[in-house]
Order: C-alpha cells, then sequence, then structure tokens
C-alpha cells in the first residue's frame, strides 16, 4: 500500500513538473538571444579607451584617454505608461521576443497582476517611439516603458493596478523619479499614439505618481494661454490639435475630441498650475 501511495503521488508530480519545466523552457531560446546582446553592451562598456568615440577631426593632438574614477551607470528619468493593445500577456510576450517587430518594453503587467520583466531597468528598451515631452526628444533612452495588459476597450482590473503601484514605487524609489515624470504614450506621442486609454490617472496621481487637478477648481484669469499652459506640462504643441486629444486622454477622459472647451480650459489651467 505504501508503495502503491507513492506511485500514485509519482505520478502526479510527473505533469506539474513537465507543465513547469515548459513554461521555464518557452522562452529559453530569446533569454539566450538577450544574454548575448547584453555582454556585448557590457563588452563595449569596459572597453578603454572608449570602442568608436574617437574624434578625428582634433586640430593638434589626438584624443587622450584617462580613465576617471568618478562615474555611475545612467538611471531611467521617466516612467511611461501603455497599454497593450492585444488580448493577453502571451500574446505581447511574443511580440516583444521576435526581432523582425522591433518593440519592447521593460515590464509587461498582465491581466492577472503577474509582472513580467523583459529588459533590464538600465538598457534602452524600443517602447516609446518618435517622440517628445517638455525638452526631451528620446524617451526611449531616459525612461522605463511599462506594458499593461489591455486591448484598449476593457476596464483594469484591480489586482493589475495593485501590481502596478507595487512597481511605482519601487521604481519612484529606486531611482528618485520626480513625480510629474510618470506619464502616458499618449501624452509623448500626440496624434501618434493614444495609449493608455481610459486610465485611473486620478489614482495613480494619489499614490504620488504623476499630477492631478483638484476636486475644487480654480477659474483661470481672463488672460490664460491655454497653448503655453499645455507645453509647459511637457506637450509638443506643434501639431496643436493633437497636443489638445492628448491632454483629454489623459485628464478629461470622457471627451477625447481636438477642441478645448470651457471645462476643459477649467481642467487644464488647475493641472498646469501643478506643474509650476
Amino acid at each position: 500500500m505504501i508503495q502503491l501511495h507513492f506511485k500514485r503521488h509519482y505520478l502526479y508530480f510527473i505533469p506539474l513538473f513537465l507543465l513547469t519545466a515548459c513554461s521555464t523552457n518557452k522562452y529559453a531560446a530569446t533569454n539566450k538571444v538577450y544574454k548575448k546582446q547584453a555582454a556585448g553592451f557590457a563588452e563595449t562598456i569596459k572597453a578603454a579607451p572608449p570602442l568608436n568615440q574617437g574624434i578625428d577631426s582634433l586640430p593638434a593632438n589626438p584624443l587622450s584617454w584617462v580613465g576617471s574614477v568618478n562615474f555611475g551607470i545612467r538611471k531611467p528619468n521617466f516612467v511611461v505608461l501603455h497599454h497593450t493593445a492585444q488580448d493577453s500577456s502571451a500574446q505581447t510576450l511574443k511580440t516583444f521576443t521576435i526581432t523582425r517587430t522591433q518593440v519592447s518594453s521593460h515590464y509587461v503587467i498582465g491581466r492577472d497582476g503577474k509582472v513580467f520583466q523583459m529588459v533590464n531597468d538600465y538598457l534602452r528598451a524600443n517602447h516609446a517611439g518618435v517622440s517628445r515631452w517638455g525638452n526631451e526628444m528620446d524617451l526611449n533612452s531616459s525612461s522605463i516603458g511599462i506594458e499593461i495588459d489591455n486591448n484598449g476597450k476593457e476596464p483594469y482590473s484591480e489586482v493589475q493596478i495593485k501590481s502596478l503601484i507595487t512597481v511605482l514605487r519601487a521604481l519612484k524609489k529606486r531611482y528618485g523619479i520626480p513625480t510629474a515624470n510618470f506619464i502616458g504614450h499618449a501624452d509623448i506621442a500626440p496624434g501618434r499614439k493614444n495609449d493608455p486609454r481610459n486610465f485611473p490617472w486620478k489614482r495613480m496621481a494619489a499614490e504620488g505618481f504623476g499630477f492631478w487637478y483638484d476636486d475644487v477648481l480654480v477659474m483661470p484669469p481672463d488672460d490664460f494661454d491655454a497653448v503655453a499652459a499645455l507645453r509647459i506640462i511637457g506637450y509638443n504643441v506643434k501639431n496643436l490639435n493633437a497636443a489638445i486629444e492628448a491632454f483629454k486622454i489623459h485628464f478629461v477622459q470622457t471627451d477625447i475630441s481636438q477642441v478645448l472647451t470651457p471645462a476643459d480650459k477649467l481642467i487644464l489651467f488647475n493641472v498646469y498650475k501643478k506643474y509650476m
């Protein structure tokens, strides 16, 4: 009986082991590619003098190398939130592990709250694309990208939002990221991107990730310059209509037209004051 009991438990654990092993090995090939690419970057960084950083046109002497002892790794200064516009975490992970897509993010947060890290925080992920926020022209190089598993039409699950807040708390503390620098993909790419849609930005602001307007709003002065306010917040106003839409995706949500209504201007003024 003891031997039979053991065999039954043994047979029970075989499929469980195989399931775990398959899950672990599913991304073995792409993890190997990741390690190889990271090793290549490490070789580039430790080369002294640096590779391919010579300045041939110096008028007198060639560039001399003297390694300083005072330096560190560049740190991210922004967090950009996205929704995946896909139907599952598995679909997004596949997209980010196919070379031809040329897209990635540092983290993916599933509907079930599971968090996947896909790129080291210190490395540049391809999540922002052509973008601008204030004077920052290359958000890929200065930010951490977080993809939230959502097709853009459904509500975000509570467990998902709680996981996101946990990740954001860790990143804010680890890198000293300013409250104002937690933004959305639509904010940095007006007219090109509209995510994350219908996102609980007010709740994020209450947790210290981005700004929101107060419940009691102050009327703007008669000479309030809405375009200047958008620019001061960080929006690229080269395409003003797109900038207005991006602002409304973030702060209005119920109406994302490209027209600033009096109510929108009231919200804009009170958000703008947070950035002063």
